[in-house]
C-alpha cells in the first residue's frame, strides 16, 4: 500500500480507552492539538458496551467503576457531557447456593446486619475494620493518586516526595503506620483471618483483591490490594463503565480534540533517540514530537518502536514484566430476568461466588497448572438492573468475569475447551440462579487469548501487568515510573502505569499532568 503523511499534531494519543481519552481529553483542554488511534472500529477498549448478540449488549468488559477519581469528572466537568457519578460503590451479592447469601455495600450498618445472620461476632468487628479503613484511607488514596517519587531527579525533589510521603504516613500515629507498613506483603486470606471468623465472610471479602491477578488469597502482597480497593472505591457511575466512555469521547471532541477508529499503529518513528511519528498500518504517516501509549508497556517498547533504541537492561526489564492472562469472560443473554436462591424479586446488579479462602485458593491453584477449576470463581454483573435499554424488554444481559482461567491452557484452547469452560460457567452459575440454563437465548465465551486478539491485551492480561508490590511502587519499570521514557517525546498512560489497572482513570489524569509541562 502507497505510504502518505498527514498533517503533524501536537499530541498524539494511542489507544481510545479510558486511560487514552482520559489524557486527551486534559491536553485537549489545555489547548493541544491532539489525535486519539483507536485500532478497533469502536472506541472504550475494556470498557466499551458491545453487542454480544442481535439485541443484547454488554457494558464492557470490566464491570467496577467505583474507583473513577473524581478530580477526572471535576476537572473534565464530565457532569456537563451527561455522566452522573453516584456517592457509595454499588452493593455485591456474596453468593451461597444453600442460603440468601450476604448483600454487602457502602452502607455500612446495612452490611453489619447482612453480615450478623452468619455471625454477630464479625459483625462487631466489620464497624473496627471498616474503622481501620477509614484511618489510613488519606495515606494510601495520596499515595496512588499523586506521581511516583522522582528517583532521577537530581535538584531534591525525590526527598522531598519522600518526606512528604512520610510526613503523611507518620500523621497516622505510630501504631496505626507500623500497622499499615505490616499489612503491605501479607496475604488478603491471613490479613483477614486476623478480623473475622467466618469462612463465608472472608472470602467475601477477599473476593475484591482478585480480578484480574495470577494470585490467591494466600498469595503474599495480596492483602495490599485489598487494602487499595477498599480505601479507593468509592463511587458508582449512573450506566456503567460505557456511560463514562461517552462523556469522555464528548469531553475530547468539544475541546477539538480528534478520535480516529480502525487505525492501527505498526510502528513509532524514532530519530536520533526523538519521537517523529507514528506509522499507520494502511502505511500512513502521521507526525508528532509527543506521543502518549496508553496500550501495554511491552506492546509499546516490544513491539512498536524499531531497531536498538532502549539499552539492553531497559529492554531486558520490560521483557520481564509479569503479566500472563487468568481472566476469561462469559456474557449471557437470558429470555428472563435472573434471580438467586433466596433473594426473589430483588434487583441484584453484582454478585460473586466463592464461600470458602480454600475454594477460592484450589481454583488458583489449577490456574498454576494450566487448567480451569471445575468450580470456577464467579465475579457476576447484571447491567441491565440498572440499564434495561441493553437488551429486549423482560430480558436481561448477565455478564461474569472468570477468575483464574489461564492463558496458557495446557491442552491448547480450541472450540471443545471454549466450549467446556462456558458449560462449566453455567452449572456453576445453576447452583445460585435456578432455571438460568433453560433461561439462555445465548453466550459468548471470551478466553484470555481472545481478550488478546481483541483488545490487544499482552498474554491476555486485563490490567496490563500484574498488581504485585513490586510492579506497583514503580511501574512498570523506574525508568518510566513518572510517564516519560527512555526515548524523548514517548510517554505512557496507561494501565501499565502507575496507579496501576482497573477503570480508574488514574493513569491517564497523572500522565497528562506530566506531558503538559513538556
Amino acid at each position: 500500500m502507497n505510504s502518505s503523511t498527514s498533517n503533524a499534531y501536537d499530541v498524539i494519543v494511542i489507544g481510545a480507552g479510558h486511560n487514552g481519552l482520559t489524557t486527551a481529553a486534559l491536553l485537549a483542554r489545555q489547548g493541544r492539538n491532539v489525535l486519539v488511534l483507536e485500532r478497533r472500529s469502536t472506541i472504550g477498549g475494556l470498557a466499551a458496551g458491545e453487542e454480544f448478540h442481535a439485541g443484547y449488549q454488554t457494558d464492557g468488559v470490566l464491570h467496577d467503576s467505583g474507583q473513577v477519581r473524581a478530580r477526572v469528572v471535576k476537572s473534565l466537568d464530565l457532569k456537563s457531557h451527561g455522566l452522573e457519578l453516584l456517592q457509595g460503590r454499588p452493593s455485591f451479592l456474596a453468593l451461597d447456593p444453600r442460603d440468601r447469601g450476604m448483600l454487602l455495600g457502602n452502607k455500612e450498618r446495612r452490611t453489619a446486619n447482612e453480615i450478623n445472620f452468619y455471625s454477630p461476632e464479625d459483625a462487631r468487628q466489620y464497624h473496627r475494620y471498616r474503622k481501620f479503613i477509614r484511618q489510613v484511607a488519606g495515606v494510601v488514596n495520596r499515595i496512588f493518586d499523586e506521581l511516583p517519587p522522582a528517583m532521577d531527579s537530581s535538584d531534591g525533589r525525590t526527598l522531598w516526595d519522600l518526606f512528604k510521603t512520610g510526613f503523611a504516613l507518620r500523621r497516622l500515629g505510630k501504631t496505626t503506620m507500623l500497622e499499615l507498613m505490616r499489612i503491605a506483603p501479607m496475604s488478603a486470606a491471613d490479613w483477614l483471618n486476623e478480623w473475622f471468623e467466618n469462612s463465608h465472610v472472608k472470602a467475601a471479602l477477599a473476593g475484591a483483591c482478585l480480578t484480574g491477578t495470577f494470585a490467591g488469597p494466600w498469595s503474599p502482597g495480596t492483602a495490599f490490594n485489598l487494602l487499595l480497593w477498599e480505601c479507593s472505591a468509592k463511587y458508582s457511575i449512573k450506566g456503567g463503565p460505557r456511560s463514562l466512555i461517552a462523556a469522555l469521547e464528548k469531553a475530547v471532541q468539544s475541546r477539538g480534540g480528534e478520535i480516529r477508529t480502525n487505525a492501527e499503529v505498526s510502528e513509532i518513528q524514532v530519530s536520533g533517540g526523538q519521537i517523529k511519528g507514528l506509522l499507520l498500518k494502511d502505511g500512513e504517516h502521521i507526525q508528532a514530537s509527543i506521543v502518549a501509549a496508553s496500550c501495554d508497556p511491552r506492546h509499546t517498547f516490544l513491539d512498536l518502536i524499531q531497531g536498538n533504541q532502549l539499552e539492553n537492561w531497559q529492554e531486558h526489564r520490560m521483557q520481564h514484566i509479569r503479566g500472563t492472562g487468568t481472566t476469561a469472560k462469559v456474557n449471557l443473554a437470558l429470555g428472563t430476568q435472573l434471580e438467586f436462591i433466596g433473594r426473589s424479586g430483588e434487583k441484584i446488579a453484582f454478585a460473586r461466588t466463592g464461600c470458602h479462602l480454600d475454594h477460592i485458593e484450589k481454583a488458583f491453584d489449577v490456574c498454576k497448572y494450566g487448567r480451569f477449576s471445575a468450580e470456577p470463581i464467579l465475579d457476576i454483573h447484571i447491567p441491565t438492573v440498572s440499564s434495561p435499554d441493553l437488551a429486549p424488554p423482560g430480558h436481561s444481559v448477565v455478564s461474569i468475569l472468570v477468575h483464574f482461567v489461564p492463558y496458557g491452557l495446557k491442552s491448547q484452547w480450541d472450540q471443545d475447551q471454549i466450549e467446556k469452560l462456558g458449560d462449566t460457567v453455567v452449572a456453576a452459575l445453576e447452583q445460585y440462579a435456578p432455571g438460568v440454563t433453560d433461561a439462555i437465548v445465548a453466550r459468548e465465551v471470551v478466553t484470555p487469548v481472545d481478550l488478546e486478539k481483541r483488545y490487544g491485551l499482552v498474554q491476555g492480561h486485563i490490567l496490563h501487568g500484574e498488581h504485585a508490590l513490586d510492579q506497583l511502587i514503580l511501574r512498570p519499570t523506574p525508568e518510566c515510573a513518572r510517564y516519560h521514557t527512555p526515548i524523548k517525546g514517548l510517554y505512557l498512560c496507561g494501565s501499565g502505569s502507575h496507579p496501576g489497572g482497573g477503570i480508574t482513570c488514574g493513569p491517564g489524569v497523572l500522565a497528562a499532568s506530566v506531558i503538559a509541562q513538556a
